[in-house]
Order: structure tokens, then C-alpha cells, then sequence
């Protein structure tokens, strides 16, 4: 019976962490998106309602955090791609999509290198990356094909622009409307 008992604790332990986990990096998302990197530590443990031991356990360090927010960006960004590809979207509606949900994850999406972030090297990001970019390829080709994007569209550049579109100007009190706007322009662009 202890047996028992005590591995039953232990799954509850383990899913109590990975949901503290996943709180640290939402709310540590959301306050970094708000007020920049240099947020105090203890104001994300404080928001996401965890005690700071617990935060400094998962992460020992602001660079440990970045980093597992850019892991994170990636990971949103990978499973948006996949998610648009299941939807059975392709060609010019496919990267409209993926820029729309860019904007939806804007503030998810605080720690990737075109945001300011030192790129991570470890081979996980290094494919991770090269994941999004063969993705924005493939919908890219399929939009050439059938004629709903311009040839000359690059997946650099919509992942410039997906970056840019998620990175608020500081004092436009009404970005969500602005961004929409400019990405509609940039659609119109893309289209032939």
C-alpha cells in the first residue's frame, strides 16, 4: 500500500509542477511583453502565484528563463504551423493564418531572436527553427503554384514580418487595430 500511495503522490507532484512550470512562463511572458526583460524575478513568481523557491527551481536565472521562452516560442509557433496544415490550409490563406496567429501570440512570443534575444544554439532550437522556416516554405511553394502569392515572397520574410507584427509599438494604445491594418497591407502585397 505506501508503494502505492506514495507513487499516486508523486504523479501529483509531478503534474502540480509542470502546471507551476507552464504559469511561470505565461505570466513571465506576459510581464515581459509589458514592462521588458529587466522585470524583477520575483514580481513573475509573485504574479503567477508561485513562492519563489518554487521559481528558482525551474529557473535559476534570467538567461535559464529566456531561454526556455524562446524553447516555448518555437514550440507555439511549431504547433501553429501544424495546426494550419491540419486545418487544410494552403498557399497565400496558409502564411495569412500563420501571420494572424502571430499576432494572436504576440505576447507569447517575447524571447525570439528577432525580438532581441540571443538566439539559442543547442541543435533542439537550431531544429526548431529550421522546422518553421520548411513549413513557411512549403505553404510559400503552394502559393506560387496556385498562384495566390507572388513568387518573389521569402520565408524570412514572413518571419520578419510575423516577428515585427508581435512586437507592439510602445505608445499606440490601440495595436491590435494597427498591426490588423498592416498586415492586411502586407497581404495585399504578397497577393498578385
Amino acid at each position: 500500500m505506501p508503494v502505492n500511495a506514495s507513487s499516486g503522490r508523486a504523479r501529483a507532484v509531478r503534474r502540480d509542477a509542470v502546471e507551476n512550470r507552464e504559469k511561470i512562463l505565461r505570466t513571465a511572458a506576459e510581464l515581459i511583453a509589458r514592462r521588458g526583460r529587466t522585470v524583477p524575478l520575483t514580481d513573475i513568481a509573485e504574479a503567477a502565484g508561485v513562492g519563489v523557491g518554487t521559481f528558482y527551481r525551474g529557473f535559476p536565472d534570467r538567461a535559464a528563463l529566456l531561454a526556455e521562452l524562446q524553447r516555448r516560442g518555437y514550440e507555439l509557433l511549431l504547433a501553429t504551423l501544424a495546426d494550419i496544415r491540419a486545418a487544410g490550409l494552403r498557399g497565400g490563406a496558409a502564411v495569412e493564418a500563420y501571420l494572424q496567429e502571430c499576432l494572436t501570440l504576440a505576447d507569447q512570443l517575447v524571447a525570439l531572436p528577432l525580438r532581441g534575444a540571443e538566439p539559442l544554439a543547442d541543435a533542439a532550437a537550431v531544429d526548431a527553427k529550421r522546422e518553421i522556416v520548411a513549413a513557411i516554405d512549403a505553404f510559400l511553394t503552394e502559393g506560387r503554384a496556385d498562384g495566390s502569392l507572388h513568387a518573389d515572397v521569402t520565408a524570412r520574410d514572413v518571419v520578419v514580418c510575423g516577428t515585427l507584427i508581435a512586437r507592439p509599438l510602445p505608445h499606440d494604445p490601440d495595436w491590435p487595430t494597427t498591426a490588423r491594418r498592416h498586415l492586411e497591407l502586407v497581404f495585399r502585397g504578397m497577393r498578385p
